[in-house]
């Protein structure tokens, strides 16, 4: 009898930064799965040697481990670079970069992209694509503030894109060692499909594959909704976490900044019921779930911390460019911009 090979999902990860290693240290445990990781040239042989290491939350008082035998996970991948020909085509790749670099690193991915390769964005904020599924008159709209000179819309057909929404906080401890605070939750759904009832196979595939590899991931009949959802609350923490340098239960107990919280949501739910997507909870509805998750820290107050690029355009500017789009009055969204961005500017994190 002659050996059955079975084919292996080639999947790669761009960008491992603490989701992409938190991703990918469960994906490279799969055994049906060949992971890949395309990383900055400073990062690959340090990944090459440690491997992709994955920790949680240490109980009160214990010490968090550094090495690989100690961490809870810890893979190594079968092929790590800073060039994507060396990887070459795959069947997923799984954009998991700041939103602030994905122009810059679109043309080094083309080497990694073949005719049936889906690219999953597991990103903050409003995608380059996000119009193009939704119905009505600004269908076709583009933002200029995400795809300026429309690069990502002509490097990349639409068709390979897969949407996709992360429910989880995580930190980086060195190059491809992250830490895991809590969430655990993974959204996918065709960019175009809008209230279409159907999942498609491949978005069926990479759903099923994270379910498999530990996540609570679900299909999407409707993924702008459940990014604008997620959005809702984004648009506003993060900035306003980064402008005071304090924590979300910090910013939820202060009831000035917690009405400003609720001011900017109720400007961005009347943007989103005129774009066909409206969203029946409150302000106050929404920060009670973010009120549960406890003290931590946004991903935007974790860059102004490390001095890194923040990403206002995908999470803010976007929200302002559909604000116009819809005449919706927003004060409170634009002084939230202009100080945030006033701030990253200073810092020189912001153009």
């Amino acid at each position: 009898m002659g050996v059955i090979v079975v084919k292996k999902i080639k999947i790669c990860i761009v960008g491992c930064g603490s989701i992409g290693t938190w991703l990918g240290a469960h994906l490279g445990g799969l055994g049906d799965v060949e992971l890949s990781c395309l990383v900055r040239g400073t990062s690959v042989e340090h990944i090459k040697t440690n491997g992709l290491q994955l920790d949680s939350r240490p109980a009160q008082g214990q010490p968090l481990e550094h090495s690989c035998e100690d961490s809870r996970l810890c893979v190594f991948p079968k092929f790590v670079s800073d060039d994507a020909h060396a990887i070459g085509p795959q069947d997923w790749i799984i954009l998991s970069v700041k939103a602030t670099s994905l122009i810059e690193l679109i043309p080094q991915l083309i080497p990694m992209v073949g005719p049936h390769t889906s690219l999953w964005t597991a990103m903050n904020g409003l995608p380059w694509w996000f119009m193009k599924g939704l119905h009505g008159p600004l269908q076709n709209h583009s933002f200029k503030s995400i795809d300026p000179e429309r690069l990502l819309a002509n490097a990349i057909p639409l068709e390979h894109w897969v949407g996709g929404v992360v429910h989880s906080s995580c930190s980086l401890i060195d190059k491809g060692h992250a830490l895991h605070h809590f969430g655990n939750g993974l959204v996918i759904g065709e960019p175009a499909t809008g209230h279409k009832d159907q999942i498609s196979p491949r978005v069926l595939q990479l759903t099923q594959l994270l379910q498999g590899a530990g996540f609570d991931s679900k299909a999407s009949h409707h993924i702008q909704k459940d990014i604008w959802y997620k959005l809702w609350g984004n648009m506003t923490m993060n900035p306003i976490s980064a402008l005071t340098g304090a924590t979300t239960d910090k910013i939820l107990g202060d009831p000035l900044l917690n009405a400003f919280l609720s001011g900017v949501m109720l400007e961005a739910r009347e943007i989103g019921a005129r774009i066909g997507i409206p969203i029946s909870q409150t302000p106050e509805d929404r920060h009670l779930v973010t009120a549960k998750l406890g003290a931590f820290k946004t991903s935007m107050l974790q860059d102004i911390e490390q001095r890194r690029a923040v990403e206002l355009d995908v999470l803010l500017t976007a929200v302002l460019e559909l604000a116009s789009w819809t005449e919706v009055p927003t004060p409170l969204t634009n002084a939230l911009l202009g100080l945030a961005r006033v701030q990253a500017q200073t810092l020189g994190l912001y153009p």
